[in-house]
């Protein structure tokens, strides 16, 4: 069937701010349904709170309303806009929840708003963990023997019956909110407490745990025709036990038989038809006995997910593009596919390469958090890593990770402590990873792992091969090393630098001239989905180590933009959202724009948005080789967080340009005992402070400024590591722990003020003016990081001396530091004396949220002036604010509720939301303004 002319506008619905189990992903699906609709003509209006996002940008939309997810906005754009449809599968839970809400009010009857995409019917019988297993029996499918319980009594009942180990697995959360497992009845009352108090119906299902059994996830599409193709097969690394986005996974399945997957596949049809008369997107899930391959269905999910992200990516195969257009009558047979531009879409992809994500945590984030995986996701990010083999992509997908990891260990950082490697392995957390590879180095059996972690045997042997190749490494000396045995450990994913610290004695440089001169490089591989059956038009690659180079350099002017790797608190969307505008700028400009990152849930990492995609870990190695068969005009570093701004040395180093703001100028600004040095000259305001390499110099320091003192290191983004100390004893022991964990850093010693207001300014500098993007007002006060503070755009209470002060002072900085591109400076306001405490000249998650509220697209102009192609006075810059924006954190402390909630000068928030009010009168501001009062009071 071709389009339903009858719908001329759609409403997606999108997932609001980022939390913990609801991340970018959503960003992604829904920015993709958006220009997939527009592309058929359609007018697209979104709701979404979260500014952060390129979703809730006008080049995605025709209309977007940054407004709070209640049925009440949805009512406000309905009065403004015909709409005829709304999509509600791009959103995650939050989406699917408000939809069915505004249902059973009756709004879509009442404005003759059609729901598409999914049956409403249908999310009732996945979410009700009940209504899906009796539908399960009902279409003959296996699922965990299981009880439904709305009471306490119930469920010990339940459990009594079912014999333990159980799981709880609460009805209409997100993220395996409030579930988990039970060993042990001792543990039972408490469990069932918390599964009953999570779920918004009291509801929770006591399941029989099979534990240990092996995870597995299909994807799938459907058409109004009825016909269903599965994408994507995935395959968990680890068992039954932890949750899926807290899991390795691997695509394809690789230890699933033909057998098992042909019977996985059949009964993820029966399912997906089962539960609905819908065409869009579902994905399933299932457990598998690892000795007689029988198959229980776990759960299954009919929108699209974070795994629905990762397929996309995995195959090229944009699965939230062709839902959209499912959804608005299409069938599969009458779309163009994405990849050949010549086969429709009705085709189930073929990987000729093999697919990791490893999931990111943030865990130092949350001191005394239980770091220990389960039911409920505690991760807050994700990379994915593509090669020839699955271990080639697993040590990329760990030199992705932002963990000063070089790869799966021979980086120094492994631990030899056997007691601790036996417990991280019987309790796994994010780094039993690494342990694995820990305790074979040791030399314990792989069937004793095998046993402890339930892991599959052929992924240990993959890992076991690491070990000996290492061992065997050690027999040679960089100078003798066999080309064939080299190529072998390139193509298993080993980094130069990593062979440089098994050899000993030699450096990554030194690694790296060796393989050159032996002809050993980079090739890239283009990802095509069809395994080369058919031509492919994609221009996306990763690398490998093989003769054939299928990425065409083409004779146009280049820039590369390097990512912001995977999310993590203090470097969230926001860089994703710069990243993106960075490409689109660069094309308007008339180069080629080229995107270097290996977050699966992005938006930049979606091969339509740049003109060359390499999905790769950014990591020196491999830009280093990007960048040499490219050759770039130059590097963009300023918009991808900390991940592309510690690139900077290097490309410094190497003699590559970097657009925009100099490295030397950067480093002042990063290097803050370099920084305040700067201030000092200028005289400009700043806390007394020092530098110190020691305890011991820390203390002659602090004595000299005086406390309390604000102890920090250098080079890091979301204030990881700060603290603020009051003694000589909680000073000694806060020096000592960061030199511990950042050696070769010096920490910053600065005196706090107490009880000052905090400030911000966003500005953009063309060398010669400086316009101010908008001033903010915290409402917290100094020492709780801007990240995690409520920020007012404009200000509202500060003098017109302070608001000239932080003005003049932000052009005075802009200008010493050189700034081409975006500036942010963060003051603190005591006594109406306006002190600096820190400036980035790099994107900030505020330029978002201040685009947003002025409806300027600020990351667009100041990457034209990084790139020279424009000046500030080409631009007509009209503000459109009435009133004032506010900027919400949004925190996810309900996965640790045995974590302390206080906030301080290390950031915690996950993500954010923008709300706008018309006047300080206004209620919900009124009530922030207490809490201001009462802070500074204190």
């Amino acid at each position: 069937m071709p389009l339903d002319t009858s719908i001329r506008s759609v409403l997606i619905i999108g997932s609001g701010p980022i939390i913990i189990g609801q991340a970018c992903e959503f960003d992604y699906a829904g920015s993709q349904a958006a220009l997939s609709l527009k592309d058929e003509g359609i007018k697209v209006s979104i709701i979404n709170s979260n500014p952060a996002t390129i979703m809730t940008d006008k080049v995605i939309a025709d209309h977007v309303y940054l407004l709070p997810l209640t049925c009440e906005s949805i009512e406000q754009i309905l009065n403004e806009q015909k709409i005829d449809a709304v999509l509600p599968t791009m959103g995650g839970q939050t989406a699917l929840n408000l939809c069915i809400e505004a249902e059973e009010r009756g709004i879509w009857e009442k404005y003759n708003v059609r729901i598409v995409g999914v049956d409403t019917a249908a999310i009732e019988k996945t979410e009700n963990r009940e209504e899906f297993r009796k539908l399960m029996v009902e279409i003959g499918v296996g699922v965990a023997k299981s009880k439904i319980a709305n009471s306490f009594l119930e469920g010990k009942e339940a459990a009594q019956d079912i014999g333990y180990p159980l799981v709880i697995r609460p009805s209409y959360t997100l993220g395996g909110s409030g579930g988990g497992f039970v060993h042990k009845k001792e543990d039972f009352d408490q469990a069932l407490s918390r599964g009953l108090q999570a779920s918004p119906t009291h509801e929770v299902l006591v399941e029989k745990a099979v534990l240990g059994w092996k995870e597995y996830e299909l994807e799938l599409l459907r058409d109004g025709n009825d016909n269903v193709i599965i994408i994507c097969s995935i395959e968990n690394f680890d068992p039954m036990g932890i949750h899926t986005g807290d899991s390795i996974t691997v695509a394809p399945a690789m230890t699933l038989s033909d057998r098992c997957y042909q019977e996985m596949r059949n009964q993820a049809i029966k399912m997906m038809r089962a539960i609905g008369n819908f065409a869009g997107g579902c994905n399933v899930q299932f457990s598998v006995d690892p000795t007689t391959e029988d198959i229980i269905a776990i759960e299954i999910n009919p929108r699209v997910s974070r795994s629905s992200a990762l397929a996309s990516k995995a195959t090229g195969y944009p699965i939230a593009k062709i839902a959209a257009k499912l959804a608005v009558g299409y069938n599969l047979d009458e779309i163009e596919n994405q990849i050949t531009k010549t086969t429709s879409a009705y085709f189930e992809p073929t990987l000729d390469y093999v697919i990791v994500k490893v999931p990111r945590w943030n865990f130092d984030k949350f001191k005394g958090a239980n770091t220990e995986l389960g039911l409920q996701m505690k991760s807050v990010g994700e990379v994915m890593a593509i090669g020839r083999t699955f271990i080639e992509a697993l040590q990329k997908a760990c030199q992705s990770l932002e963990t000063n990891r070089l790869g799966l260990g021979a980086d120094g950082r492994q631990n030899r402590n056997l007691e601790e490697i036996m417990h991280s392995l019987e309790h796994p957390s994010w780094d039993r990873l690494f342990h694995v590879k820990d305790a074979m180095s040791l030399g314990v059996p792989l069937e004793s792992i095998r046993k402890i972690t339930h892991i599959d045997k052929w992924f240990l042997t993959q890992i076991m091969e690491l070990v000996n190749l290492e061992a065997e490494l050690k027999r040679y000396s960089l100078n003798n090393i066999p080309t064939d045995f080299f190529t072998n450990l390139k193509q298993k994913g080993y980094a130069d630098a990593q062979i440089a610290w098994l050899l000993g004695n030699v450096t990554e440089d030194e690694v790296y001239k060796r393989r050159k001169e032996l002809g050993i490089h980079r090739v890239y591989k283009m990802v095509d989905t069809c395994a080369a059956e058919f031509p492919a038009k994609t221009p996306y690659y990763y690398s490998t180590f093989e003769d054939e180079n299928e990425s065409i350099v083409s004779d146009k002017k280049k820039i590369i933009v390097l990512g912001s790797g995977p999310n993590r608190i203090g470097q969230g969307i926001e860089f994703d959202y710069s990243c993106v505008h960075g490409l689109l700028a660069a094309k308007e400009a008339g180069y080629e724009a080229i995107m270097v990152n290996c977050n699966p849930e992005t938006v930049s990492t979606d091969f339509n948005m740049a003109d060359k995609l390499y999905f790769e870990p950014v990591f020196w190695e491999h830009v280093r080789e990007i960048i040499e068969l490219e050759k770039p005009e130059g590097v963009i570093v300023q918009l991808g967080g900390q991940t592309a701004l510690k690139m900077a040395q290097k490309l410094h180093e190497n003699g590559i340009k970097i657009v925009g703001t100099s490295y030397d100028d950067m480093d002042i600004a990063e290097d803050r005992g370099r920084f305040s040095d700067l201030l000092k000259e200028m005289d400009i305001p700043y806390p007394l402070y020092g530098v110190a390499e020691s305890a011991e110099e820390a203390l002659e320091v602090a004595h000299k400024v005086g406390y309390p003192v604000l102890v920090r290191p250098s080079y890091v983004l979301g204030g990881q590591g700060m603290s603020i100390v009051i003694n000589d004893e909680d000073l000694e022991k806060a020096v000592v722990k960061l030199l511990r964990n950042l050696p070769g850093n010096r920490v910053l010693i600065d005196h706090f003020l107490d009880r000052a207001e905090e400030t911000e300014s966003d500005s953009i500098c063309d060398g010669d003016d400086v316009h101010i993007i908008g001033l903010m007002e915290h409402i917290e006060p100094a020492g709780i990081h801007s990240g995690d503070s409520f920020a007012v755009l404009p200000p509202f209470s500060l003098p017109e001396s302070v608001i000239n002060d932080m003005t003049e002072y932000s052009k005075r900085i802009a200008k010493a530091l050189n700034v081409r591109g975006l500036l942010n400076i963060q003051f603190a306001v005591k006594d109406d004396k306006v002190y600096v405490i820190e400036a980035n000249p790099r994107a900030s998650r505020t330029v978002p949220f201040i685009a947003k509220a002025y409806d300027v697209p600020y990351i667009n102009i100041a990457a034209k002036i990084m790139l020279g192609a424009n000046k500030l006075k080409d631009f007509n810059i009209e503000r459109k604010l009435k009133g004032y924006a506010i900027k919400e954190p949004v925190f996810s402390f309900d996965k640790f509720p045995e974590v302390e909630k206080q906030l301080g000068p290390e950031m915690k928030s996950t993500g954010e939301a923008i709300r706008f009010i018309d006047s300080l009168e206004d209620p919900y501001f009124r009530h922030l303004y207490k809490e201001k009062s009462m802070y500074l009071s204190k």
